[in-house]
C-alpha cells in the first residue's frame, strides 16, 4: 500500500514538474500581459508594433540603470526591461538590450555621461535619515551607425513614446521633409530648439524662404508659418493659397494682437493673414483674451531696500485645460498661450470646422490698445465673458485634393528665443504643435503616444467619506472572507461525519 502510495506521489510530482517546465518554456516563447489599467499603460499601441515589426536592422538598447533604487524607482526599471522584452518577442529578436549600472565600471560610467546620460540626484530613506544619491536612468539606442540617446526616464513619464521615437529616429531612412516659412519675421530654427528636436525624430525640417515670385512650395506636404513679424504680401499669399488647392496641408501660429512688454503696450497685429484666414472659414479677431485661469509671472520687486523675485497671475497669459476629443490635443493636461486673441469659425467649401481649444469660463476680452500693469487688481467683473477659442482645425476641398489647416491665435507659445533671452517651454506647448504635425503629416500613431503617460489618481482628491470606506473595506474584507472560509470548513466536515454515521447505521 505504502508503496502505491510513493509510486503515486512520484507520478505526480513528474507530472508537476513537467508542468512547470512547459509553462516557462511558454512563456519564453509566447510573452503576453493582461492590462486592466484606465489608461492602458502596460499595452503597445500599433504606432509601436508597426514600427519595432518592420525594421530593417537590428536595433541595440543599452540601458543604464542604477541596481540600488527606492521601490518607485525601480518600478521604472522593471517597466521598461518588461517593455522591452514585449518590444523584443514583437521585433523577432530585432530589438535586443541589456542593462547596465554604470556604478560597476567606471568606464561604462564615462561611456554613459559622454553619450549624454547625466546622473540624476534623488532622496534616499536610510535608517530615519535622509541622504542623496546619484543614480542613472537613462538609455542608448543604437542600429548600424545611427545613435540616440534617451538621457532621462522619469517615474510617471510617456516611456512608450521615448523608446519608440528613439527607435524610429535611428531607423527611418526617408523622412519627409516639412517646410519652415521663413522671410516674414519669423523665428528661426535657432530660436525653437525644443521643437525642433521633438519634430527631428520623424521630419526633416527645412527652411523656405516665402518669395512674391518663386513657386517652390507644392514638393512639402506641409508648412509651417510661425509668428510671422512682418506684413505677408499679395503674391506670398497666393502661394499659400495654391499650395492648399493642389492639396497642401499648412499650419499657422499667428498673433492676432501682440504685446510689447518693453513698452508694456498691448496692440493690434496687421500682418495680411487675417482676411486671408477669413476665405478659409477663420475669423480671427482683434481683442485680448484674457483669463482668470492663467499662469504666473517672475517680477523683480523692490522693498526697504532689499530685491526679491516674486511670482505673480498674469491673465493674459492663460493657462488652457479645456480640448477637444481631437489626436491633436488628445492627452494634453495644460498649455499656457501669450496673449491670444479669438477665434470664430465658419467652415467654406463643403469642408469641416473644430475648435481645439478654449479659455475657461472665466474670460475676458479687451479692446486694445492697452497697457500693461503689474499693480493692477482684477476682479471677477474683468472676466464676464464666456469660453474663447484659440485653436481650430479647419479641412476644404482644393481643386487638386483635400486640403488640412491647424490655426493657433498665439505666435510663440512653442519658441524658446534665443541668447540671453532664450527660455524653456513646458512640453505640453511643443507637444501641441508637434502634434499638429504629426496630424497634418505623419500618419504612424506616434503622436498618440507623445502624451500617453501613467494615469495618476491621488488620494487627496479623493472624497473623506470614500476614504473612511476604502480604509475599511481593506481591513474588514479580508477578515470576513477567512470567517467565511472558516464557516464554510467547518459545516462541510460536519456534513461528512453525519453522512459518515448514517452510512455505519445501516
Amino acid at each position: 500500500m505504502k508503496r502505491n502510495n510513493i509510486r503515486q506521489t512520484s507520478s505526480y510530482l513528474f507530472i508537476f514538474v513537467l508542468v512547470i517546465i512547459g509553462v516557462n518554456w511558454l512563456s519564453n516563447q509566447f510573452f503576453f500581459r493582461l492590462d486592466f489599467t484606465a489608461d492602458k499603460r502596460y499595452t503597445l499601441s500599433k504606432a509601436t508594433r508597426d514600427i519595432i515589426k518592420h525594421l530593417p536592422s537590428t536595433v541595440t538598447v543599452t540601458a543604464y540603470f542604477t541596481k540600488d533604487l527606492p521601490p518607485d524607482i525601480m518600478k521604472v526599471r522593471q517597466d521598461i526591461k518588461e517593455m522591452l522584452v514585449e518590444y523584443y518577442q514583437i521585433s523577432n529578436g530585432k530589438v535586443v538590450f541589456n542593462f547596465v549600472d554604470p556604478a560597476d565600471n567606471p568606464a561604462q560610467e564615462q561611456e554613459a555621461v559622454q553619450s549624454g546620460i547625466q546622473p540624476a540626484v534623488i532622496n534616499v530613506r536610510e535608517k530615519d535619515q535622509v541622504k542623496q544619491q546619484k543614480v542613472y536612468l537613462g538609455a542608448i539606442v543604437r542600429m548600424n551607425e545611427e545613435t540616440d540617446v534617451i538621457p532621462l526616464i522619469q517615474p510617471g513619464a510617456a516611456m512608450e513614446y521615448a523608446l519608440s521615437s528613439s527607435i524610429k529616429k535611428v531607423s527611418v531612412t526617408n523622412k519627409p521633409v516639412v517646410g519652415l516659412l521663413q522671410g516674414n519675421g519669423e523665428p528661426s530654427e535657432d530660436a525653437m530648439q525644443q521643437l525642433m528636436a521633438s519634430m527631428a525624430v520623424l521630419y526633416t525640417i527645412q527652411p523656405v524662404n516665402l518669395t512674391d515670385s518663386i513657386y517652390n512650395l507644392g514638393t512639402f506636404p506641409t508648412l509651417m508659418l510661425v509668428d510671422p513679424r512682418d506684413t505677408l504680401r499679395a503674391g506670398q499669399l497666393a502661394h499659400l493659397e495654391r499650395f492648399l488647392n493642389e492639396g497642401g496641408n499648412l499650419m499657422v501660429a499667428v498673433n492676432g494682437v501682440r504685446g510689447d512688454f518693453n513698452s508694456m503696450q498691448g496692440l493690434v497685429v496687421e500682418n495680411g493673414l487675417r482676411g486671408w484666414l477669413q476665405t478659409k472659414g477663420i475669423t480671427l479677431g482683434k481683442k485680448f483674451v484674457i483669463d482668470a485661469q492663467c499662469t504666473n509671472i517672475g517680477v523683480t520687486q523692490q522693498q526697504g531696500g532689499f530685491t526679491f523675485q516674486s511670482q505673480i497671475p498674469f491673465p493674459y497669459f492663460p493657462l488652457l485645460t479645456q480640448f477637444a476629443d481631437h489626436p491633436i490635443v488628445r492627452g494634453l493636461e495644460s498649455v499656457v498661450f501669450q496673449c491670444p486673441a479669438p477665434l470664430s469659425l465658419k467652415p467654406v467649401n463643403n469642408g469641416s470646422a473644430e475648435v481645439l481649444a478654449r479659455t475657461s469660463g472665466k474670460s475676458g476680452l479687451l479692446e486694445p490698445p492697452i497697457t500693461f500693469s503689474i499693480d493692477k487688481q482684477w476682479t471677477d467683473n474683468d472676466f464676464r465673458a464666456p469660453e474663447q477659442a484659440v485653436a481650430a482645425a479647419i479641412t476644404g476641398k482644393g481643386s487638386s485634393g483635400n486640403w488640412k489647416l491647424v490655426v493657433f491665435s498665439s505666435g510663440n507659445f512653442a519658441t524658446n528665443g534665443t541668447g540671453r533671452e532664450a527660455q524653456k517651454v513646458q512640453p505640453d506647448n511643443i507637444s501641441l504643435m508637434s502634434n499638429a504635425v504629426d496630424w497634418l503629416t505623419d500618419q504612424t500613431g506616434l503622436m498618440d503616444l507623445r502624451t500617453k503617460q501613467v494615469t495618476s489618481r491621488p488620494l487627496d482628491a479623493v472624497s473623506e467619506s470614500r476614504k473612511v470606506f476604502i480604509k475599511y473595506l481593506n481591513f474588514l474584507l479580508p477578515l470576513f472572507l477567512v470567517i467565511g472560509y472558516g464557516i464554510y470548513r467547518v459545516q462541510r466536515n460536519r456534513n461528512i461525519r453525519m453522512r459518515r454515521m448514517n452510512a455505519g447505521m445501516i
